[in-house]
């Protein structure tokens, strides 16, 4: 009998060392530190995570009614119903709960009940022209999970590795590394707008295989995040031609496709660009899509909806992806509804669909204009550059730290970054995320904040952070010229 003496099993040492190498700098030490602030009476403005309801964003209207009709269906038979909620909200909500026998407090089909996906296959076909199938769309709490599951199947073991955008959003390093496989990090060219490099991205390839490692998979987000740029046409086109003759998985993160903040560069999915471009390429690169509810103007992050469609994959391999998704039963219903009704919104002439609309493009409207005010708030401030936000909902500007500051965050035991970004937060309570939590270039350091604070509220907090940067430079810039900072 165990006498208490060793270790037991959930004692740290002796953990899965997977679980242990998973870091997620988006909740990690500045997040923390903030959390204990706020707790000692400070006003935290939390940017470190792109959660719209969370600072201020208001819910749109109509898919909350649905929801919430389909949650107490008993409102369905008051005779004052009508009185209280739009005709075509009820209708809806009629629609969903004959979709979901048992109603929202039943399981579903683990891919997600089969009208919603049929629903989100239609969305698909008029966003890109071509028809899309059901079957090969599941249904996942936001998309972060189907992220998961698909790096899941794809990583065998150590040896596989993923090649992932760097700066990128901390899910793939940290799934990568719950997993056992191997990042397989490729830069972003910051001087040309975080553009692709596929130099710099064969010789990556090259160099991860000289040492062992089977390059199986290429992460995308577009737009980007952190970095907020707009991919074009000829970029993704490049990319599927990499990843046709690199024999790669395209694992294309376009959950913030709603979220464009310029006319120049539209949206447009990986998936139209493989059709367009035809045989032998629309028939052989295999591709894996993935969109939520929680971005966009929509910002339900709390309703966890999300779905991925899989393009050329085996039917085979769609058996195990659904054998594996059929372990967890069933993904959360309301977050299945939301999909429906984001991918399905109210139409013109409905009762509905002006109020949407409105209420849609205010949103939209405002994170454009909040987008220019961060950009031109960051780009004024003394050695600080920051390229456009051209999409999703985040800026990355570059902070040109002083020697001196990166010589007094080593003797803190801090990264530089999270140095600065620890003193921003002391000095003003915004929280933000270290730039070293997404990967950067060596010896070059940035910041990521979103650009969800309400817009009222945005000059004010660029003017608190222009007086700490301005305050800091001149703390650790010996020369006060700012000619001190480190190049890239």
């Amino acid at each position: 009998m165990f006498g208490g003496g060793g270790r037991k099993p959930l004692d740290y040492e002796e953990l899965n060392e997977n679980v242990k190498k998973v870091q997620y700098a988006v909740r990690g030490e500045l997040y923390l530190r903030a959390s204990e602030l706020q707790k000692e009476g400070k006003k935290i403005i939390f940017t470190n995570v792109g959660n719209p309801h969370a600072l201020g964003q208001k819910p749109l209207t109509f898919p909350r009614q649905v929801v919430a009709l389909c949650q107490a269906p008993f409102l369905l038979d008051d005779p004052n119903v009508g009185l209280i909620f739009p005709a075509d909200a009820i209708a809806r909500a009629k629609h969903y709960l004959s979709m979901a026998p048992g109603g929202l407090g039943a399981y579903s089909d683990s891919r997600g009940i089969p009208g919603v996906r049929k629903e989100v296959a239609e969305f698909i076909e008029r966003r890109d022209g071509y028809p899309s199938d059901p079957e090969l769309i599941y249904l996942t709490d936001g998309a972060s999970k189907g992220v998961m599951q698909m790096l899941n199947t794809i990583i065998r073991n150590e040896r596989d590795g993923i090649l992932v955008p760097v700066p990128q959003y901390p899910l793939y390093s940290a799934a990568i590394s719950l997993f056992g496989g191997s990042l397989v990090p490729y830069y972003l060219e910051e001087e040309a707008n975080w553009g692709l490099d596929f130099v710099n991205i064969r010789q990556t390839v090259a160099s991860a295989r000289s040492k062992g490692i089977t390059v199986r998979a290429m992460v995308i987000i577009n737009p980007g995040n952190p970095t907020g740029q707009c991919l074009s046409e000829g970029n993704i086109k490049e990319l599927l031609n990499f990843c046709f003759q690199e024999n790669l998985v395209l694992l294309a993160d376009e959950v913030y496709q709603q979220n464009i903040y310029q006319d120049e560069r539209p949206f447009i999915s990986a998936r139209k660009v493989l059709f367009d471009m035809g045989p032998p390429m629309s028939r052989e690169v295999q591709l894996v899509s993935f969109h939520t509810v929680s971005k966009g103007y929509w910002g339900e992050c709390g309703q966890r909806g999300g779905y991925f469609e899989m393009t050329n994959l085996p039917p085979k391999t769609v058996d195990e992806i659904y054998k594996v998704a059929s372990i967890a039963l069933s993904p959360n219903v309301p977050g299945q509804i939301f999909m429906g009704l984001m991918v399905n919104p109210p139409k013109p002439g409905d009762i509905s669909y002006l109020k949407f609309s409105a209420e849609s493009k205010a949103i939209l409207e405002s994170l454009r204009r909040r987008a220019h005010m961060m950009t031109d708030g960051f780009n004024s401030c003394r050695n600080v550059v920051c390229n456009f936000t051209e999409g999703a909902m985040y800026s990355f500007p570059q902070i040109r730290l002083p020697q001196k500051a990166i010589d007094a965050a080593k003797r803190a035991g801090k990264a530089a970054d999270v140095f600065y970004c620890l003193k921003l937060l002391e000095a003003t309570g915004i929280s933000t995320v270290p730039g070293s939590g997404f990967g950067q270039k060596e010896g070059v350091f940035h910041l990521r904040t979103t650009i969800l604070p309400a817009e009222e509220d945005m000059p004010a907090i660029m003017s608190s952070f222009k007086k700490f940067n301005d305050s800091f430079m001149n703390q650790y810039d010996d020369y006060g010229g700012g000619s001190s900072y480190s190049r890239m």
